[in-house]
């Protein structure tokens, strides 16, 4: 299952404590990310130039889509927002769970209509970065149009992640990390809606599914957390292949470059031992793969 051909280097040794959200946007050329616990941090990186952007943010952040003004949409601890990066304005435009105090966002991405699609979950991090246990499945996963209503789709979730689609538009991925679970929805584009639920993989022994992607060809490519590698799911659910990253906590990735043909992965150090860190001193990087295959562009937030 493991890919001895695939060559991975670090990009950026930004040391993130819980690298997350990763996309590239073929308008700048660049990636962006987050660094959830606080201080939260938005990223942004050119891997020719090696421009290294930061912006520091006023609360955890967790996904991000882009606008076609030029601003993101992010999701944070406690709702939805938009950023400017060129004002720095951080404006509060939706809290979908006001009556849910001790949730928080997590994952997120935007379907081919530009809708936006995250999940919540019961908040695991203090705010020292220390864990917090989940003590219930709190979370949901929801639905953001462009006219920022949100719209509650399905739950309960435990740990919501791996928020993709298919290239045909008839499938969305969503993993439930809590459940070591990534399931498949019937997905349709046109009305926003999901219909059947089954499970895509519960694979056992190679951590627990955190951040995808999907390629061109229809591969589900799945972070590890704790397996240290990436994993390739065909549409039937099967492993393909796998991918080394020297890294323990494996947690998003995305597929960059010109020719969408880079698949950067992003990491955590959050928590490791002195032993640990010792092991991957790059743990909390950026690494980038050249698979062998190619992604698709990620469609702006409509709203």
């Amino acid at each position: 299952m493991s890919d001895p051909t695939a060559e991975i280097h670090c990009v950026l040794d930004c040391q993130d404590k819980l690298g997350e959200g990763i996309f590239w946007c073929p308008e700048e050329q660049v990636l962006y990310w987050v660094d959830v616990p606080l201080p939260s941090l938005l990223h942004r990186f050119d891997p020719v130039s090696q421009q290294h952007d930061v912006w520091p943010m006023p609360e955890m952040i967790t996904a991000l889509a882009k606008r076609r003004n030029g601003s993101l949409l992010v999701v944070s601890h406690h709702g939805v927002n938009f950023f400017d990066p060129r004002s720095r304005e951080f404006t509060r435009v939706a809290a979908p769970e006001k009556n849910y105090p001790l949730n928080r966002s997590n994952d997120g991405a935007p379907d081919a209509r530009g809708r936006f699609w995250y999940g919540t979950m019961f908040n695991n991090l203090a705010l020292d970065g220390s864990e917090i246990p989940i003590l219930e499945a709190t979370g949901k996963l929801y639905r953001l149009d462009s006219d920022l209503g949100v719209t509650e789709m399905d739950g309960p979730v435990g740990i919501p992640n791996s928020t993709c689609f298919s290239p045909d538009n008839r499938t969305l991925y969503f993993a439930d990390t809590r459940q070591g679970t990534i399931f498949a929805f019937d997905f349709d584009l046109e009305r926003g809606t999901i219909g059947r639920k089954r499970i895509f993989s519960d694979l056992q022994g190679y951590g627990y599914p955190d951040g995808s992607t999907v390629d061109a060809d229809g591969g589900v490519w799945n972070a590890r957390w704790g397996a240290g590698c990436a994993i390739r799911f065909l549409p039937s659910g099967r492993v393909d292949r796998m991918v080394k990253v020297p890294a323990q906590n494996v947690t998003c990735c995305a597929f960059g470059g010109a020719a969408l043909d880079t698949l950067y992965v992003t990491t955590s150090r959050l928590n490791l031992s002195a032993a640990e860190l010792k092991d991957s001193p790059q743990a909390g990087g950026v690494f980038a793969i050249r698979p062998g295959v190619s992604g698709l562009p990620r469609p702006f937030f409509a709203g």
